[in-house]
C-alpha cells in the first residue's frame, strides 16, 4: 500500500512539473490564428456551457415580446454587437473573421432558445473570449431588451432589420453610454452600392473619429 502510494505521488509531482517547465518553456502558443486541438477546445468548452449552465440556471426571464424592449435590444446591438456577432445581410466583418474562438453568428442562431443563458453571457461576459461583461455599464432591462431582440433577429432579413434599428433610440443603456459608433458598413464583402443602415451615416473616407479614450481612428 505504501509503495502504491509512494509510486503516485512520485507520478503527479512527475506531471507537476512537466506542466510546469511546459508552460515556463513558452512553448504553448497563445496565437490566436493557432486554434486549440480538438482535445484542449472540447475540455475548454465543457468547463464553459456547464458554468454558465450553473449560474444562469435561476435566471427568470421576463415577457420577450415587448416591442418597446425590442426595438431598445436592436439599437444596442447595432452599436454594441453587430461588428462581432454579425446582422441579417452582414455575412463577416473584420472582427467576426479576425477573433478566436469564433464569435457566434447570432444573426443566425439568436439566443439559441435559451434566455437565461444569453442574459448571463451579455451581463457577465466570458474570460478569454472577447466577449465583454457589459453589466459593468448596463442595466438588467436593456440587457434584456439585447435578448428580447435576439429571439427576433432570425427571423429578420436585411430591410426589416434596418427598419427596427431605425426606429431604436440607438445606442442607449441607462447613463455612461461611450458613443459608440458603427463601423459594419465597412466590414463585409457587400457591394459599394448597399445603402447604410437606415438612420446611421456613413463616415467619409478620410475622416477622423475620436473615441472615448482620446485615440483616433480614421476612416
Amino acid at each position: 500500500m505504501n509503495t502504491a502510494i509512494k509510486t503516485l505521488t512520485l507520478a503527479a509531482a512527475a506531471l507537476a512539473i512537466a506542466a510546469a517547465a511546459t508552460v515556463y518553456s513558452g512553448a504553448i502558443n497563445v496565437a490566436a490564428d493557432a486554434p486549440h486541438s480538438a482535445a484542449v477546445e472540447a475540455v475548454l468548452e465543457i468547463v464553459r456551457e456547464r458554468s454558465i449552465a450553473r449560474r444562469a440556471h435561476d435566471i427568470e426571464v421576463p415577457a420577450l415580446d415587448d416591442q418597446a424592449l425590442i426595438r431598445s435590444g436592436a439599437g444596442n446591438y447595432q452599436a454594441m454587437c453587430v461588428g462581432c456577432h454579425l446582422a441579417p445581410g452582414l455575412s463577416e466583418t473584420e472582427l467576426s473573421a479576425s477573433l478566436y474562438p469564433a464569435p457566434p453568428n447570432l444573426a443566425a442562431h439568436g439566443h439559441g432558445g435559451d434566455p437565461a443563458r444569453a442574459f448571463w453571457i451579455i451581463k457577465h461576459g466570458i474570460k478569454a473570449s472577447g466577449m465583454p461583461a457589459w453589466g459593468q455599464s448596463m442595466g438588467d432591462d436593456y440587457i434584456w431588451g439585447l435578448v428580447a431582440f435576439l429571439e427576433q433577429m432570425p427571423g429578420l432579413d436585411a430591410q426589416q432589420y434596418r427598419d427596427l434599428v431605425a426606429a431604436s433610440g440607438g445606442h442607449q443603456h441607462g447613463g455612461g453610454e461611450s458613443g459608440m459608433h458603427d463601423h459594419s458598413d465597412q466590414h463585409h464583402a457587400a457591394p459599394a452600392s448597399e445603402p447604410t443602415p437606415a438612420g446611421l451615416e456613413a463616415p467619409q473616407a478620410g475622416e477622423i473619429h475620436r473615441h472615448a479614450d482620446g485615440s483616433e481612428h480614421r476612416h
